[in-house]
């Protein structure tokens, strides 16, 4: 996969160098550009913002130089207008998603789906968010989606796009080493995970729960799927479909 970021804090993704994704980055199974923004400025203060139209507190940041990073991104050739038509145009068609708090909200269903796409390119926004026909102008040539962490603002777009990679990045084919591993994490049943135990079996005063060292597999099974269903009533409910909605859909 070729992730392609746009910041004015390049720096900040230095992390990726270590990890997994390091690792998946040193094998090629990730291909990353980090592009800073302020390199496709041209005034001597390299300015990316300015003051909004229609007054309001804040900067918002200028079309010119977004327009320009992406216009080196997204390479001739990239990308076709008929495969940009629908939300399920061929993955070889590059996707560009922006931070947002106005945007839909990210889950593992779509960090699963993001998984399969051969080209992701985020931009990171600041100050109160990018000129409204970036997004449009960008939409003209390529797939354009602007995605929300949740229900809460944060100061830029970059810790929002560290953990959309993280959480992509690690469902790649090949980056984690045990696959079988994802299968039983948080949201990939619709369930929260069940607690994790390992040696000692003792440890001060708090014991494992006996089932897990009874060897008896389906009785194990069982009793984790259980604290799955308990743990998600007590923490996510909203997870859980209503008794409501299960009647209704009884034939």
């Amino acid at each position: 996969m070729r992730i392609d970021i746009v910041t004015i804090f390049p720096e900040f993704f230095d992390v990726l160098d270590i990890s997994l994704l390091g690792k998946a980055r040193q094998t090629g199974l990730i291909d990353l550009g980090v592009h800073n923004l302020r390199d496709y400025t041209h005034d001597r203060h390299r300015t990316v913002d300015d003051t909004p139209y229609g007054g309001g507190a804040g900067m918002v940041m200028k079309p010119e130089p977004w327009g320009e990073a992406l216009d080196g991104i997204l390479r001739p050739g990239d990308d076709t207008p008929d495969e940009r038509t629908t939300d399920h145009a061929d993955a070889h068609t590059p996707l560009v998603i922006f931070p947002s708090p106005a945007g839909e909200v990210f889950t593992q269903a779509m960090a699963r789906r993001l998984a399969t796409e051969q080209h992701l390119i985020f931009g990171c926004g600041r100050y109160e968010g990018i000129d409204q026909r970036v997004f449009d102008d960008t939409a003209a040539r390529a797939r354009v989606r602007l995605v929300s962490l949740g229900d809460y603002v944060l100061n830029g777009g970059e810790v929002a796009v560290m953990a959309m990679i993280e959480a992509i990045g690690r469902l790649i084919p090949g980056v984690v080493g045990n696959p079988e591993s994802l299968v039983q994490e948080s949201h990939e049943d619709g369930l929260l995970e069940y607690p994790s135990y390992t040696k000692p079996a003792e440890w001060r005063g708090h014991e494992v729960p006996p089932v897990l060292l009874s060897g008896n597999h389906g009785v194990i099974a069982a009793w984790r799927h259980e604290q799955q269903l308990e743990r998600t009533r007590r923490v996510r409910p909203d997870l859980l479909p209503s008794e409501g909605a299960s009647e209704d859909s009884a034939p």
